[in-house]
């Protein structure tokens, strides 16, 4: 039978897709942010449009007016470009926000806010270029180039497309005036980015899709992998195992211990062995030291005989301590009667009151 251990089959652990995350490995589409922010920017544009061409043209205005002949100088010169260009940058702000927003909240939708630095980390091994070339050749190299020949491609059509249908009115543009003129090219070119930007989301949620199945076929393990992974987390079982051999072993060895402080051993008469001990004055109720079945059974009977412990039997008190009470547990109400009377007797034996 063939050996399949090495064979990426299963589905990748909690661990390994979190260690992916901590270096930076997620499923996400950088086509999505792309089209989106081409969008919201389009949509903005053109809501703000009649806005925006009042405050340029206002900014311009005041900057190209001048009451004298200005000292025209370096100093001069840096003054007035720093100014409009800070008036400007005030105009654009709401959209440089859009778009930051828009990717902001794209990337928390595709894998979360948890940021990651590994990436931007420097290696050493980026520097191959080797491997470089390497990657040049490979699926996702591949995958990529098609899609940059798709998105080209959508533009194109899409520009050619838009320009062919407004053919008649371009060669009537000579009549109008110069914002008449303007203004139409605004118009046209913001009916191309809305019909391309439409366009780059459809291609952009197939490549969230194409990534998704992309990455988890990444992240499959084989079998070996995932045992090996859990012995780590886990740790080994047979080291388990003998751990947890060597616990029981601790904890027969100190219950064995407790068994010359009984009062009395009650026993089925030979399968069971159970140690009680009772205090009037520091116990509420008699206890369980010790008990057992077996060998352990016969070796508390024996450590009872060594220290002049009484072994009574009692078939049926032994077999229901056996599995109601556990080892240090004091003994539950039912049984006060049948252990007081076998206290009684164990006192009688040994003179006691």
């Amino acid at each position: 039978m063939a050996d399949d251990s090495g064979e990426k089959t299963e589905d990748p652990t909690g661990k390994k897709l979190e260690k992916a995350r901590e270096e930076g490995q997620v499923a996400k589409s950088m086509e999505l942010a792309s089209a989106f922010i081409v969008l919201n920017a389009a949509v903005l544009l053109y809501i703000s449009s009649s806005s925006l061409y009042k405050d340029l043209l206002e900014t311009l205005r005041q900057g190209f007016s001048f009451g004298d002949i200005p000292d025209v100088n370096a100093t001069y010169c840096i003054n007035f470009l720093s100014e409009n260009f800070i008036h400007f940058l005030l105009i654009l702000l709401p959209i440089f926000g859009v778009v930051f927003v828009t990717a902001f909240l794209l990337e928390i939708m595709q894998v979360g806010f948890e940021p990651s630095f590994e990436l931007m980390m420097p290696k050493l091994e980026k520097l191959n270029f080797i491997k470089g070339f390497g990657r040049l050749l490979n699926v996702k190299s591949i995958v990529e180039l098609a899609k940059s020949i798709i998105k080209m491609s959508i533009i194109a059509i899409m520009t050619y497309s838009a320009i062919v249908g407004e053919l008649k009115k371009i060669f009537m543009l000579h009549d109008g005036s110069v914002s008449y003129i303007l203004l139409y090219m605004f118009k046209v070119s913001f009916k191309i980015v809305i019909w391309v930007a439409l366009a780059m989301v459809v291609v952009a949620i197939l490549d969230y899709a194409y990534q998704k199945f992309q990455f988890n076929k990444e992240m499959k393990m084989s079998k070996q992998e995932v045992k090996d992974e859990f012995k780590q987390t886990e740790g080994d079982p047979l080291i388990k195992s003998k751990i947890r051999s060597m616990q029981m072993e601790t904890a027969k060895k100190r219950m064995m211990q407790e068994v010359p402080k009984a009062d009395v051993v009650v026993t089925n008469p030979t399968h069971l062995a159970i140690a009680i001990k009772y205090d009037p004055v520091k116990m509420k109720a008699p206890k369980v030291l010790a008990k057992g079945a077996g060998l352990i059974a016969e070796k508390i009977k024996e450590i009872a005989k060594k220290h002049n412990i009484p072994v009574i039997e009692n078939k049926e008190l032994a077999q229901k301590l056996y599995k109601v009470v556990d080892i240090d547990q004091e003994v539950p109400g039912e049984f006060y009667v049948a252990i007081a009377q076998l206290l009684a007797y164990v006192y009688k034996l040994k003179g006691k009151k």
